[in-house]
Parts: C-alpha cells; sequence; structure tokens
C-alpha cells in the first residue's frame, strides 16, 4: 500500500491578501487601458507612446522632444515658434495675459503713513 494515498491530500490555501488584481491605467489622451509595454509618463499623466504627440502638429513625442505648459505638450521646435510669436507664453499659447489678471491698483485707497 502507498503511503502518498492514504494521507488525505489537503488544497492548498493562498493568501488572501495577495491578488493579481492591479490598477486599471488609463492613457490621459485616448481614455484606453495602458498595458506597461506601451506605457508613458510625462508630467505625472500617463499616456501610450503613440498618444503623446504635439498639440499643435500632432507629431509623436518622446522624453525628450517635448516641453509642456498648464497640461499641453508641444515639440520643442513649436514651443518655441508659439513663445517667439508673441514674446510670452500667454499670449503666445492662446491665453489671457498674465498681467491682465492683476487687479488695478486704486490711488484713492492708498496712504501713506509718516
Amino acid at each position: 500500500m502507498d503511503n502518498r494515498n492514504a494521507t488525505e491530500e489537503k488544497p492548498v490555501q493562498r493568501s488572501k491578501s495577495f491578488s493579481f488584481k492591479t490598477q486599471r491605467e488609463v492613457c490621459t489622451s485616448c481614455d484606453k487601458t495602458v498595458y506597461p509595454m506601451e506605457r508613458l509618463v510625462a508630467n505625472n499623466q500617463i499616456f501610450h507612446a503613440t498618444c503623446f504627440c504635439c498639440k499643435h502638429c500632432n507629431a509623436k513625442l518622446n522624453l525628450g522632444t517635448y516641453a509642456a505648459l498648464a497640461g499641453e505638450f508641444y515639440c520643442k521646435p513649436h514651443f518655441q515658434q508659439l513663445f517667439k510669436s508673441k514674446g510670452n507664453y500667454d499670449e503666445g499659447f492662446g491665453r489671457k495675459q498674465h498681467k491682465e489678471l492683476w487687479s488695478p491698483k486704486d490711488s484713492e485707497n492708498l496712504t501713506k503713513t509718516a
């Protein structure tokens, strides 16, 4: 008689704290699942390598060829071109100038203490 058959075989218990469930990562550009082999992270945003493109010309970008401003990604030539066109980051990229956001100073409300 074989001793292996005589003893009861117990099923292997696996730890319930260990699971294969991982957080699903989604591409910022296309909202589809990003798998580890195609994952690219720029400015704490996750992209597919093929979705990481210049906003101005849609050229494919990589971590060495992009410049970011206010959550938008540009190729370096277009980032420089848009900056140089108006001489500042706001007007060149279609936003209101920063100096217009400042409140005007009232000369009446200013008092000098002597």
